[in-house]
């Protein structure tokens, strides 16, 4: 028979892993190994950079300089002089701006109510102010002079300061309140603030009843009363009325106005007191 077997030696073995085309394992994983690396150190410098533009933008940018601070809500005082108030807190950065100390120095201006003050990243004060309303004014002596001072409706007295385009004739002048000067956060004595809240109920009406007054007179009495004398915007009579101010003693006190100076043209006060009318010549 014949031997058809073929003797192969190591030299003739084919490499199939390089002349033949396919790879070896170990290389495929090496390279594999390599990829994965590459990727986590480019994720490992994307986070970095991120985390740079983070300390950027919310911890170096706010210490660089001064917080911008924006004020709202004022109608008789500018940002500027807002911001005269808060001058003196000294705050170099976003950080040192202490937030209740702000609250508290724009209360403590006479014609601020209230305040709200809150930080915003990177660098931002947002201020919103209430101011005092005024629902009436009256004048005092200060140094020699007499000063013109307003009266919210919780009977807190401060400066004058503009109307804030609100109608002059809607706000009345009160005299005779026991006040001699003017301090800060001050307010006119308890029995008086019910004449401040009846005003400001009759200013809340659509009618502007006040532009017919001119003047609220405020007249003690024994044992801690007070009566009022209202002064007609149009009129030289003097109207005596007890301390109840509302709708209908205004409407009252108009009817009696133009009955009287129509039957008698020469009358110098009216008195509604004790539930009649008399009047007085002059």
């Amino acid at each position: 028979m014949i031997d058809l077997s073929v003797k192969l030696n190591e030299a003739d073995v084919f490499d199939f892993s390089s002349e033949s085309g396919f790879e070896n394992p170990q290389e495929t994983e090496i390279k594999t190994d390599r990829k994965t690396k590459a990727v986590k150190i480019i994720f490992a410098i994307l986070c970095i950079v991120f985390i740079l533009e983070i300390s950027i933008y919310k911890i170096i940018l706010p210490s660089l300089g001064s917080p911008k601070v924006m004020f709202s809500g004022q109608k008789n005082y500018t940002p500027s002089e807002l911001a005269g108030v808060l001058s003196s807190m000294n705050s170099t950065n976003w950080f040192n701006f202490d937030v209740e100390t702000a609250v508290s120095m724009l209360a403590s201006v006479p014609g601020i109510e209230s305040a709200v003050v809150r930080k915003y990243f990177p660098n931002k004060i947002y201020v919103t102010v209430q101011e005092r309303e005024p629902v009436a004014m009256a004048f005092i002596n200060e140094n020699g002079r007499s000063i013109a001072v307003q009266i919210d409706r919780n009977g807190v007295l401060f400066p004058e300061k503009g109307f804030g385009g609100m109608d002059y004739g809607s706000v009345p002048i009160i005299s005779g309140l026991p006040v001699e000067h003017l301090s800060e956060g001050m307010r006119i004595p308890v029995k008086y603030r019910t004449l401040i809240e009846q005003i400001a109920a009759i200013r809340e009406m659509p009618q502007k009843y006040f532009a017919a007054v001119s003047e609220i007179c405020v007249v003690p009495k024994e044992y801690g009363n007070y009566e009022l004398v209202l002064i007609p915007a149009r009129s030289r009579i003097r109207v005596l009325t007890d301390r109840s101010l509302n709708e209908d003693a205004l409407k009252y006190m108009m009817v009696v106005l133009d009955v009287v100076n129509s039957i008698e043209p020469d009358v110098s006060e009216i008195d509604l007191r004790y539930g009649s009318v008399s009047y007085r010549t002059r």
